[in-house]
């Protein structure tokens, strides 16, 4: 069948530019999903999307102008209810073969098969396939009401009566196969093949396509447009890294603010610009975030990663003399500079310690009070991690540094820049001459607050952070706050990983079990200061009624599962981390060093046999029942396969405490392959569940004392093959 290349393309107002990457990506791929369902396209056509500030299309190749014929066979009905006795047709089944297209005269070409027990007549059918107009019709409309807009526009058409609903008005519909026209339409508009080139630098408009083929090329050369997002974001970064090259310095990388950047303009021209220096002296962090947020710049950097007092700007002409674009650039980023500077001015007119009393007006959650009363027990779990890890010293600067930690959400920089909060903090309280070690913890108990960030820097910061996180969880989930499926509005997974990370890499020796305890014991104690005691008693006494129905099972197995889909993305097999965390080790610090030998163990050619034993061993524990006494009786043991394991396991047992007392996971279990043989060996001559009770008590207690040193670093039953 004859097939040609397929564009379709809506002209558009305006698209929002955060989402139109998705939206071109997604129009590509709807429409092509339900036509290739359609039988009008192949699974391995080539698909190229496209999507500009003011378009979406796709060009799809080797489009059929109808689908391809198919036999198909329907199921009518049971043949007692569609043949009467004599083998005609009854009106049902007559009336059935109607709605088909079909008459009487298909009756003696109907197949009878069982349908489960019953009888049933089938038609065996040619069904037409669809062409391209109605198929391309069907396709369009599917798409535009499954594309991903978070919130569509309605619009009057031209006639002034009919409103349709979309992300942006529509302006021009072209759908060409090969030169033809696709007589389709949508939204109100007929497909034809003229589009629009760039506002201002198209060199003809309307520009009148010639075929499907020629969209990319006669865009980019009559209508001054880069269709491809892909290919003007190559574009951009490409100018930007000439442009940043041409001043010895480098543009901040954002993908960010690349994508956007690219939503932005059709014809991409990279100019700089220049800033007053004497902004510099405002903190570098501001004016990135005030230059990117508010005006799309790319801020540039030295050699050191310092702001430089250039930028630069895309726009989306290209004038002769690009001064005046340049000039209007700088006068709107100076304005911008001014209110930054303006903010850190003024903000540094007060101290940190000067806001903390604001945070009891700033509410935190309507069930748990205030900043105010949050940051009272921080302070209260930063002070205990501290004492725990670096005695009173450090206590005595966790407890400072908990006390600051949000005071900087009350001025006026974090105000108008939220992004900036903890980062604004550090720069006030150096201002102010407070320690580095207080300033850096109140930035970067925060962290980590994304994958792959930095932790705290030092160990104040530390304390502050697993406080900050570790009272998040407890109270969130003492008041019920628990998430479910994709719903995690406190970002509490990213709080239970950051503490699983600080915890691990940072290689403290703090127990999670004890640690949870602590911080709920913390909140329990109801030591509210006098000015939260009146309007939040109530709040408290509700929260700790919920904590004490086991939330801290529920907190402990929450962050249990993180640590276990962290680990998996580390590299480590789903055995590996069940036989670790199934015994549930509460320093987390440990679990890296057992997994490691976990790996080494497996590695041994003993380890299978073993696994293998360790699980029989379990399960023969399991179902014995009743009461195994702690110590084995050497006078019980009559066999000599039982005696020699006994021995082996009396001979190893210091071995193994020895090297595992050291953290020496690795030497541990590997003492533990001179065990294949004599369980072996126990296995193949001794019959544990004798009917001798004593005998068989004494040989269950052999096996526990077995499972006990095996099960040391982690549950090797677990790594057995089923």
């Amino acid at each position: 069948m004859m097939t040609q290349n397929l564009l379709i393309e809506l002209l558009v107002e305006e698209l929002p530019p955060k989402s139109l990457k998705q939206l071109g990506d997604s129009f590509a791929q709807l429409l092509t999903a339900s036509l290739e369902v359609q039988g009008l396209m192949n699974q391995n056509a080539l698909v190229t999307a496209y999507a500009t500030p003011r378009r979406l299309a796709v060009h799809i190749g080797n489009v059929a102008a109808q689908a391809a014929d198919k036999a198909i066979t329907q199921k009518l009905m049971p043949v007692k209810v569609g043949l009467d006795a004599q083998g005609q047709a009854t009106p049902p089944l007559l009336k059935k073969l109607a709605s088909l297209g079909a008459d009487a005269s298909v009756v003696p070409q109907l197949k009878r098969e069982l349908d489960g027990k019953t009888e049933t007549l089938f038609w065996d059918s040619i069904a037409t396939g669809t062409a391209l107009t109605d198929g391309l019709q069907k396709a369009l409309q599917e798409t535009i009401t499954q594309l991903p807009i978070p919130k569509v526009m309605t619009y009057q058409l031209a006639d002034g009566w009919q409103s349709v609903n979309f992300v942006r008005p529509v302006h021009a519909l072209v759908a060409l196969h090969g030169a033809d026209i696709v007589p389709i339409n949508i939204l109100g508009l007929q497909a034809g093949r003229e589009t629009q080139g760039h506002r201002f630098e198209a060199k003809v408009n309307p520009i009148v396509l010639k075929d499907a083929n020629s969209y990319a090329q006669q865009l980019s050369t009559e209508g001054a447009v880069i269709a491809s997002f892909a290919a003007r974001r190559e574009e951009v970064a490409h100018q930007l890294a000439v442009a940043a090259a041409q001043e010895n310095l480098t543009p901040i990388d954002d993908d960010a603010l690349l994508d956007e950047v690219t939503a932005l303009v059709e014809h991409p021209n990279v100019l700089v610009g220049t800033f007053n220096a004497e902004f510099l002296k405002v903190p570098q962090e501001c004016l990135i975030l005030t230059m990117k947020a508010n005006q799309k710049y790319f801020p540039l950097l030295d050699a050191q990663g310092k702001l430089a007092n250039k930028f630069l700007l895309v726009s989306n002409i290209r004038p002769l003399d690009p001064a005046q674009v340049i000039a209007g650039n700088e006068r709107v980023v100076r304005s911008r500079l001014a209110d930054a500077k303006f903010f850190f001015d003024q903000d540094r007119k007060k101290t940190l310690a000067s806001h903390v009393p604001e945070l009891d007006k700033v509410v935190y959650h309507n069930k748990l009070g205030t900043q105010g009363l949050r940051m009272h027990y921080v302070r209260a779990i930063a002070k205990m991690i501290g004492e725990q890890l670096g005695g009173d010293a450090l206590a005595n600067q966790a407890d400072e540094a908990a006390k600051l930690a949000k005071a900087d959400l009350l001025t006026d920089m974090v105000g108008e820049f939220p992004g900036l909060q903890g980062i604004m903090g550090r720069y006030y309280a150096q201002y102010e001459g407070l320690s580095d070690e207080v300033a850096f913890a109140i930035e970067d108990h925060y962290k980590p607050r994304f994958s792959g960030d930095a932790l705290p820097r030092n160990p104040v910061g530390v304390c502050v952070a697993l406080a900050d996180k570790l009272e998040t969880l407890v109270n969130m989930f003492g008041i019920g706050e628990i998430p479910t499926g994709d719903k995690d509005p406190f970002a509490l997974r990213r709080h239970a990983l950051g503490i699983i990370r600080i915890l691990t890499e940072k290689n403290l020796l703090l127990d999670l079990n004890a640690l949870i305890s602590q911080v709920i014991k913390i909140i329990e104690d109801k030591n509210i200061p006098t000015q939260w005691a009146s309007s939040q008693q109530s709040t408290v006494v509700t929260q700790q009624e919920i904590i004490a129905k086991g939330s801290s099972e529920l907190l402990l197995t929450f962050i249990c599962e993180r640590l276990a889909g962290n680990l998996r993305e580390q590299g480590s097999t789903a055995q590996e981390v069940d036989a670790v965390l199934s015994l549930n080790p509460q320093q987390l610090s440990d679990i890296p060093k057992r997994l490691a030998a976990v790996r080494a163990f497996a590695a041994l050619p003993e380890a299978a046999s073993l696994a293998a034993a360790n699980k029989r061993v379990s399960n023969i524990l399991k179902k014995s029942g009743g009461h195994i006494p702690e110590e084995v009786h050497t006078k019980l043991l009559q066999e000599e396969a039982e005696r020699t394991l006994h021995q082996t396991l009396t001979t190893l047992l210091p071995e193994t405490e020895t090297a595992f007392a050291a953290g020496d996971y690795t030497a541990s279990l590997q003492i533990l392959a001179k065990l294949k043989l004599p369980i072996d060996t126990f296995f193949d001559h001794v019959m544990v569940n004798v009917e001798d009770e004593l005998l068989r008590n004494n040989r269950l207690a052999l096996l526990r004392q077995l499972q006990q040193t095996m099960n040391r670093v982690a549950d090797l039953s677990k790594l057995a093959v089923n």
